[in-house]
């Protein structure tokens, strides 16, 4: 049970609302001191469907290499386990816990402003906030934090480890100009928070309501109350800090801007008291300043009246050309929460029920219990070239390449790799794997072209280069056009340029060559052999009751509502700011959405070749891959109901457009699945079946 409350009385339990977030990381530090292609129509059926070539006999190894290897093997698992068994463990996900001693300066840092009603982050000095003595500086951001739109830079608000301190001035701004006031007005009406990190924790803030608590990560700009708009200018924050438990030891530790070696034991050879940060709370006051006591005060003297904060209530109202006071207070709680537990309060997700979920349908599995033979008379036809071979051959391989990203990415995730605490690795990684398994999108794509065409290899350089440039050309331009929007806007969430010339290398410094190597090393694997001849003259299909397109389309229902319900809780991630986590619970979903794709592409293409349409490539891989067309429809359903909020016509546009983009890539994974499990079985059927 996770405890969350600044003194510890309010517990997880409690009916609490999924949160906001910054989509915060800790880089992990961990470690301890330790010595220890057409050349025939005839093929016959000697391969079996995408099979891997023997890479050789076990016996050709000598015995003795063998028993070495064996040797080394049993020796790192006895270190591996003499690490864990002497040392004090690693967490995962996170970085290792930071010390802090009694007065240790603590610096406070901002992330971009952020609202669920425009989408559109800003950065935190766009407002008329006081800024550090040292000037602004941004701190070290990765790949994905780019492209997610964080960006964190250093605040004036700092502490000092365990010293409560009230009354802090931070700065009077200018008086505020006509634009400034209108952006700030328009800030507030379009709900934007101002999200601060401390030791890599996001700022949460606590509500009640109805008899219940309710957590946010950040706080608002400010409020309107009637036609005044108000700002809040005093933040009192609460940090609850662990003692540190462990003696006598040096390690290595950090937070993700550095690590650094920490003993903990003084100079005269007694203990050091140490703390760690657990919790950092913030509750935000409108407090009215005259402007005069101000006049003559610097950043961090106490202001010379005391300051009453009370969330209730709001005072400072922004009028053109008036300044605003900003000022803060700190108190330091000792908590019993344990440093691995501390990001308990942000990854809780309610609401999750499993009963929830619907079992799948089986009646039309049912309905093919009955014996039926037409497809024995597509036989001569059912291995003909599909139309447009070339591009099937390149969606089949991006398919293979995104669904592989996605189920690795997902495994690392669910061992807690990529967890929420890790801001920007789950990007990174996703992009990282796609780019590398470039060499599978390749190989698939050549090798199926030449099983197409019987083994003729001619034309796989332009299959690999199709494999290669289709899906991140589509992606290259709708990413690049809500790119020149949010530019328009001003928005944080703008790619950079630098940034755009970094993602095209990548692509064709990276990705575009392992997917020719790919595409050369399947052009130099066998290609998969036809069970059956194929004649000359096609087959006339006789006419159908019903459009064959019109069951194609209607297929994508049954793999939807495998994933309708954990489809919620990733939209709400994505464009609520609340926490997702599961990842373990997300790759079972993902395991039964393959399955489920598989089954429903497999009855479908056997009901096709029963009513002898034989032209099932394309159909097998669009019934499947149908399910992104209900996706979207859900995506259209949660901007209308659940983003009702959502203001202006830019940020419906960002929405659509990503939602696009996001569909695009789940046709091209679930319609490979289809047609891969597809293509297995109709080779399966027609080699284990004696035919006159």
């Amino acid at each position: 049970i996770s405890h969350f409350s600044s003194r510890g009385s309010q517990k997880s339990g409690q009916n609490l609302p999924p949160t906001r977030t910054n989509r915060n990381t800790y880089k992990f530090f961990a470690s301890r001191s330790s010595s220890v292609t057409q050349q025939s129509l005839n093929c016959s059926p000697q391969n079996s469907p995408f099979g891997v070539p023997d890479l050789g006999h076990p016996d050709l190894i000598k015995k003795p290499l063998k028993m070495r290897s064996f040797e080394k093997f049993k020796i790192w698992v006895l270190l591996i386990c003499l690490v864990f068994e002497l040392g004090y463990g690693f967490y995962l996900p996170g970085s290792y816990p930071h010390k802090y001693g009694v007065g240790d300066l603590l610096n406070v840092k901002v992330n971009s402003l952020t609202s669920i009603d425009t989408e559109l982050p800003y950065s935190y000095y766009s407002l008329p906030f006081c800024q550090p003595q040292e000037g602004v500086k941004d701190s070290a951001e990765n790949l994905g934090e780019l492209l997610m739109g964080d960006r964190i830079e250093n605040s004036p608000y700092r502490f000092k480890m365990y010293t409560n301190e009230t009354e802090i001035f931070m700065c009077q701004t200018k008086p505020l100009s006509g634009e400034e006031f209108k952006l700030l007005k328009k800030r507030i009406d379009e709900m934007y928070q101002v999200n601060l990190i401390l030791d890599n924790l996001p700022a949460i803030r606590y509500t009640r309501k109805a008899g219940y608590f309710l957590r946010w990560t950040g706080y608002p700009v400010g409020i309107k109350v009637q036609d005044a708009y108000y700002v809040f200018n005093h933040l009192k924050f609460t940090v609850l800090v662990h003692k540190y438990e462990e003696t006598n030891v040096a390690r290595v530790m950090g937070t993700g801007d550095g690590a650094e070696v920490i003993s903990t034991v003084g100079k005269d050879g007694s203990e050091e008291p140490g703390y760690m940060v657990v919790g950092f709370e913030v509750v935000p006051c409108s407090v009215q300043h005259a402007p005069d006591s101000a006049k003559n005060l610097k950043m961090y003297n106490k202001y010379p009246t005391p300051i009453k904060c009370d969330p209730t209530t709001v005072a400072m109202a922004i009028k053109e050309n008036e300044p605003v006071s900003f000022t803060y207070e700190v108190n330091f709680v000792e908590s019993d929460i344990k440093w691995p537990s501390r990001w308990d309060a942000y990854l809780k997700m309610e609401g999750r029920d499993l009963t929830r979920y619907e079992e799948l349908d089986k009646e039309a599995q049912a309905q093919m219990n009955e014996e039926l033979s037409g497809w024995k008379l597509v036989v001569s036809d059912v291995f003909r070239a599909p139309s447009n071979p070339g591009l099937l051959c390149a969606m089949v391989g991006d398919g293979v390449q995104i669904l592989g990203m996605g189920v690795v990415t997902i495994m690392f995730a669910a061992l807690g790799f990529m967890s929420p605490a890790s801001r920007g690795t789950l990007i990174t990684g996703m992009l990282f794997f796609y780019m590398i398994l470039g060499v599978a999108a390749g190989y698939v794509a050549v090798r199926l072209w030449r099983t197409i065409f019987c083994g003729d290899h001619k034309g796989w350089i332009s299959v690999s280069w199709k494999a290669a440039c289709f899906f991140p050309g589509i992606a290259f331009l709708i990413l690049t056009t809500l790119n020149f929007l949010l530019w328009g806007s001003h928005s944080t969430g703008a790619i950079p340029f630098s940034l755009f010339v970094v993602l095209i290398l990548l692509w064709f410094c990276i990705s575009v060559p392992l997917t020719l190597v790919g595409g050369y090393l399947g052009a130099k694997a066998p290609h998969i052999e036809y069970p059956v001849r194929t004649n000359q003259i096609p087959r006339e299909i006789p006419p159908q009751k019903y459009p064959s397109w019109l069951l194609v389309l209607g297929a994508g229902t049954l793999p939807f509502g495998t994933l309708f319900i954990e489809l919620f809780f990733i939209m709400s991630s994505l464009w609520m700011g609340r926490v997702y986590y599961v990842f373990g619970f997300l790759l079972i979903v993902m395991i039964l959405l393959v399955i489920v794709c598989a089954e429903v592409s497999l009855v479908l293409t056997y009901m096709h070749l029963c009513v002898e349409d034989w032209k099932w490539w394309w159909k097998s891989f669009f019934a499947s891959g149908s399910v992104a067309i209900y996706i979207f429809l859900y995506s259209v359903n949660y901007l209308i109901f659940d983003l009702k909020s959502l203001s202006g016509p830019v940020s419906a546009t960002l929405y659509l457009g990503y939602s696009l983009f996001m569909v695009l890539a789940i046709m091209l994974a679930t319609g490979t699945v289809g047609f891969l499990s597809s293509f297995w079985f109709v080779h399966f059927l027609f080699s284990s079946v004696k035919l006159d």
